[in-house]
């Protein structure tokens, strides 16, 4: 399996990552959505990162669709997300406000850096600000509940995509998202980012 995308995004970092943990062999090709936006139409005309090419040919995008996906190639004991009942409800809970920081920061990155300056709109930037520090905030109440991990004695998905999403908050909108106010992501942070599968897969 291939999977394509740049790691400075956290989609695609989540599910390396991930795959990582779940003992997934893949190749990972670093292409960009902007500076090769030809070749990475070349594997997916949709052009999304990350996007994962099945050993068969099959072409599947969406990190959380690609991961329900690879969630079904391994056993029980190496899946990330859990199974059912309140446990697979809470991680789906921490999952949706990890993405949510996420996607407002995202956003908050193509007002600044890509959209032209007299087409700034003030309104939109300060209400995805808000949005993200709300799913900060819940992330940190989570984070400092965690026993080492958020949802018990070893990473699981939950784990993953808020780690992921507190190094990206922290790569790309630090001075929005000051770390001085989220002890708790930073503790769980560096936990996560010590682990090998963490630490071989950093943002460029």
């Amino acid at each position: 399996m291939q999977l394509i995308g740049m790691l400075d995004s956290p989609y695609v970092r989540r599910v390396a990552i991930s795959m990582k943990l779940m003992g997934i062999p893949f190749e990972h090709q670093s292409v960009s959505v902007f500076r090769n936006f030809d070749r990475f139409r070349e594997i997916n005309p949709v052009v999304k990162a990350p996007t994962l090419v099945c050993d068969d040919g099959t072409v599947l995008m969406d990190s959380t669709l690609i991961l329900d996906y690879l969630e079904g190639l391994v056993p029980p004991e190496r899946r990330l997300m859990p199974l059912g009942g309140d446990a697979r409800r809470e991680a789906l809970r921490i999952t949706g406000l990890a993405l949510a920081a996420c996607d407002k920061g995202v956003s908050l990155v193509y007002e600044r850096e890509r959209r032209p300056a007299e087409k700034f709109h003030e309104p939109w930037y300060e209400r995805s600000l808000g949005q993200a520090l709300a799913a900060y905030s819940a992330l940190e109440d989570a984070a400092g509940r965690a026993s080492p991990w958020l949802q018990g004695a070893g990473p699981n998905a939950a784990d993953v995509v808020t780690a992921v999403a507190w190094r990206f908050g922290q790569y790309y909108n630090a001075e929005l998202v000051p770390a001085w106010k989220y002890p708790a992501l930073v503790r769980f942070g560096a936990q996560a980012e010590a682990l090998p599968a963490f630490e071989s897969t950093p943002p460029p």
